[in-house]
């Protein structure tokens, strides 16, 4: 139901949201004012040192002093105002002092903190001190029949004559009920009026915060773009991991069983024993050896990719323990890299079908066109599976996934209701981006 504007404006006294933004007008006043002590000070006396060179190095602290600032500003805004911005890259120099230096002058997160900070002077401690004022007045105004009742206040004009009264304007003195009561209305109507003085206040430092506090959109391009390259590090050193311990407890004991088998069958013809079982053992350990190895080398890169990705589901759905029905529709090859990722996601979610969802079947529809691969498995399981949390950490299931699929631009989502059906549809660009 839409509320009305004089519900609104009846209200706005009562709201926590005044009380939220007058709180933080209540601290923005004194951080202004040490705000301008801090550059004042900071940069006055950076400023007058730099011909000693001292200064230069105490300039760059004032300055990156400003994501401090920035970090306190931050934390109020997310509190009172419910205005939550992510935090800024951290400040990275090169190494030694002339790195140090260059890195904090060329910091952009420091100087847009510092304008941040400029702006607070005037906005946080001026203008937010008067808009206190005025509250205060406000509210004392509302107030006064009540002070003037239970205070009984005499002023003393000019020829002497007391008057009741504790609030005049010039020769004319609030020194009766209609006059009272007629202040005291003028009070209630301007506390009608002062939370939406203190809500265009904190809405202005609100787009401060947004616009000077937060990531630039360059800033954010370079953390997604360092979380998809350490997401994609991670995946590949699992999989080298993943590798080098399936060589070592698997091919590798084999070969030994292999080498060891062909030794003592060595011995054995120099004594002229029959080396028949040996032989046989040793060959069977070979071909198992080399079965092991195609399946390492279809972990990498499956053989039936080199068919395409169609061929290659086809494959994957008469291999599933559960019957699959597949439906795909490819007008335009991925890229082996997306390829691989759709064949291993395909895998995985098979995989989970049958060992979690309980189900008797499985649907795996792929659909692309020139730009966008979509491919979706769905289950009539049991359902209540959560979508996979954000993770820049090494991990399998469906977190693995997405950090996969993340890492090319691609994304993942799951709508899985309890009792089923449960959807998973991972989606990736056609190809790598550059």
């Amino acid at each position: 139901m839409t509320e009305t504007p004089a519900r609104a404006v009846l209200l706005a006294p009562f709201r926590a949201r005044t009380w939220r933004d007058l709180a933080f007008v209540l601290l923005a006043v004194p951080l202004g004012g040490l705000v301008g002590l801090y550059l004042l000070i900071g940069f006055g006396i950076g400023l007058s040192l730099t011909v000693l060179l001292v200064g230069v190095p105490l300039v760059a602290l004032v300055l990156l002093g400003g994501r401090v600032w920035g970090r306190v500003y931050r934390a109020l805004a997310a509190a009172l105002l419910g205005v939550a911005v992510p935090e800024p890259p951290p400040f990275a120099p090169k190494p030694g002092l002339v790195g140090f230096l260059t890195g904090a002058f060329g910091d952009r997160t420091s100087w847009r903190a510092l304008l941040f900070l400029v702006l607070q002077v005037p906005l946080g401690a001026v203008a937010g001190w008067n808009v206190l004022l005025a509250v205060g007045i406000a509210g004392m105004l509302a107030l006064s029949p009540l002070i003037w009742l239970l205070t009984d206040p005499v002023n003393v004009d000019a020829r002497g004559v007391e008057h009741h009264s504790f609030i005049q304007f010039g020769d004319y003195y609030v020194d009766s009920w209609p006059r009272v009561l007629l202040v005291g209305a003028i009070g209630v109507l301007c506390c009608l009026v002062a939370p939406w003085l203190l809500r265009g206040t904190a809405l202005l430092h609100g787009l401060l915060v947004r616009g000077l506090l937060a990531p630039t959109g360059r800033d954010r391009e370079l953390a997604e773009l360092t979380a998809k390259r350490r997401a994609a590090v991670d995946d590949s050193t699992v999989t080298l991991r993943r590798l080098e311990r399936d060589l070592h407890d698997g091919t590798q004991a084999r070969l030994v069983t292999i080498a060891m088998a062909l030794g003592r069958a060595e011995q054995r013809l120099r004594s002229g024993a029959d080396v028949g079982d040996l032989v046989t053992a040793a060959h069977a350990g070979t071909k198992e050896a080399l079965v092991e190895l195609r399946e390492l080398v279809r972990g990498i890169h499956p053989p039936a990719l080199e068919l395409g990705l169609e061929a290659a589901l086809e494959t994957l759905a008469a291999r599933c323990a559960v019957p699959v029905e597949l439906h795909c529709a490819l007008p335009v090859r991925p890229s082996p890299a997306i390829e691989a990722i759709a064949y291993f996601s395909v895998a995985e979610l098979l995989t989970n079908v049958v060992k979690h969802a309980g189900a008797g079947a499985a649907v795996v529809r792929v659909r692309s066109d020139a730009e966008t691969l979509a491919l979706t498995v769905r289950d009539e399981g049991r359902g209540g599976v959560l979508p996979p949390p954000v993770s820049e950490q090494p991990v399998g299931g469906l977190a693995g996934l997405a950090a996969r699929a993340r890492s090319v631009d691609g994304e993942l989502t799951v709508v899985s209701p309890e009792g089923g059906p449960t959807v998973v549809t991972v989606t990736l660009p056609v190809a790598v981006p550059e």
